[in-house]
């Protein structure tokens, strides 16, 4: 019997040690052999949204976890869980519907940041609201609106952790005249050490959120660290960076048995 480990997602296909089936939305299109595998499986890899909540209520161990796929590019469910679990998380407050978001101004002061609520990655649709207009503009948006206290910072930390041991950090540095730290927005990796709190927040945050496979960014301001989110859909040009292959290494940590 074929022994090797079971991927439902594409990420990890060019690798045969891994058994890669694809992603089929209804289960009665794979194959006898193909269900069979899925279905006796200890652990699958990489379920896909869509399945890891199925095998979570059947009981089946995944790779990343349920609540991971549970809080991916939600910003709404993750501050709540960061206020009810304890976790230092800048000022944040959700507005729903017209009437309550026309009382943003009575709990910020310009300037504070507006991001959009689900579904963005990147530093995507992330905006420095300075006044009236840029609220405005903002507000256009449909759905609610993610107001959140603005710490005048370059830099922010991206600490990434896979199973429960943290596989590199490093620091993101904004361009000049960007408020944004994200790679994808012109933003600068540095090794420079990071402080060992917020290597441990990082770690206590993944620990308490039931996060395996995620980037939590993490900024100081006045000695005090805060996290910022968790990126389960986290870059990897950190990896490149630092001379690691990324695939090779997440191949290595699943036959090992380390995540």
């Amino acid at each position: 019997m074929d022994s090797r480990p079971v991927a439902l997602g594409a990420r990890l296909k060019q690798y045969p040690s891994i058994q890669t089936i694809g992603f089929k939305p209804n289960f009665q299109d794979y194959s006898s052999q193909e269900q069979n595998l899925i279905m006796s499986a200890k652990k699958i890899y990489y379920p896909t949204a869509f399945y890891a909540d199925l095998f979570n209520a059947m009981g089946k161990k995944t790779f990343p976890n349920f609540h991971t796929y549970k809080f991916a590019l939600n910003k709404i469910k993750q501050t709540a869980a960061f206020n009810m679990l304890g976790i230092p998380h800048p000022e944040t407050k959700i507005f729903y519907g017209k009437k309550q978001k026309q009382t943003i101004l009575s709990f910020f002061s310009f300037p504070f940041i507006a991001k959009k609520a689900k579904g963005s990655s990147r530093g995507n649709d992330v905006y420095l609201i300075q006044n009236s207009e840029d609220l405005c503009l903002y507000l256009r948006n449909k759905g609610p609106a993610y107001i959140q206290e603005y710490f005048p910072i370059d830099r922010d930390m991206r600490i990434i952790i896979i199973g429960k041991k943290i596989r590199l950090s490093y620091w993101r540095i904004a361009a000049k005249d960007n408020f944004k730290t994200n790679i994808s927005q012109g933003g600068a990796i540095s090794f420079d050490p990071l402080p060992q709190k917020a290597l441990n927040l990082a770690q206590l945050t993944a620990l308490k959120c039931g996060w395996d496979d995620v980037g939590i960014d993490i900024i100081e301001h006045q000695k005090k660290f805060y996290v910022l989110e968790g990126n389960m859909k986290y870059g990897t040009k950190g990896f490149k960076k630092a001379g690691i292959n990324y695939k090779k290494m997440m191949v290595n940590l699943i036959l090992e048995g380390k995540v």
